[in-house]
Formats: C-alpha cells, sequence, structure tokens
C-alpha cells in the first residue's frame, strides 16, 4: 500500500510540475521538467534502496519492508530538494537562475 501512495503521489507531482512550466515557459520546458523529475527519481531510487538495504533485511520492521522504506526515504529527498529548487525565485539567491526579462 505504501508504495502504491509513493507512486501516485509521484504522478500528482509530475502532472502539477508539466503544467506549472508548460504555463510559464512553453511546451518544451514542460517535458523537460518531467525528464528531469524521472532522473531523479530513478536515481535516487537506486541510491535509497542501497542505504535501505545496509539497514533492513528484506522483511523489513512491521509492515514497512525494504522497498516501502527506501521510497519513503527517496520521497522525503525529493520534497526537500524539489522543495529548494523548484520555490519561486524572487529575491536573490532562491530558485534556479533565471534571467530577468527573457
Amino acid at each position: 500500500m505504501i508504495p502504491l501512495l509513493v507512486f501516485y503521489g509521484h504522478v500528482v507531482f509530475v502532472t502539477a510540475l508539466f503544467v506549472r512550466r508548460w504555463q510559464e515557459e512553453g511546451t518544451g520546458e514542460g517535458i523537460l521538467s518531467v525528464f528531469f523529475a524521472g532522473l531523479i527519481f530513478f536515481v535516487g531510487w537506486s541510491m535509497t534502496s542501497f542505504i535501505a538495504k545496509l539497514f533492513l533485511d528484506e522483511t523489513g520492521v512491521g509492515i514497512v519492508d525494504r522497498d516501502s522504506a527506501s521510497l519513503v526515504l527517496l520521497t522525503i529527498a525529493e520534497v526537500v530538494f524539489y522543495y529548494f529548487y523548484f520555490r519561486d525565485g524572487d529575491s536573490p539567491g532562491q530558485g534556479p537562475i533565471r534571467e530577468k526579462g527573457a
């Protein structure tokens, strides 16, 4: 059940990310953001699976198995990363670098 909720949350996030970037910059930027989020997801999942393998056995603890723990750890890391990466950059030092008036 936990992996289903994590995957559903990612589908909702990617859809919202595409729509936001499509409205701001255009279709190409929306597609690029979706590919970027997919890349972060797949690379991050392999890294958190390795970390979960170090600390948990195959069965896990209670209802949380190793795969669920790695997906939850990945989601927490992604929320922190995306918060700082995609927030509005109105003041200096916030968000990705954007040229004014472009």
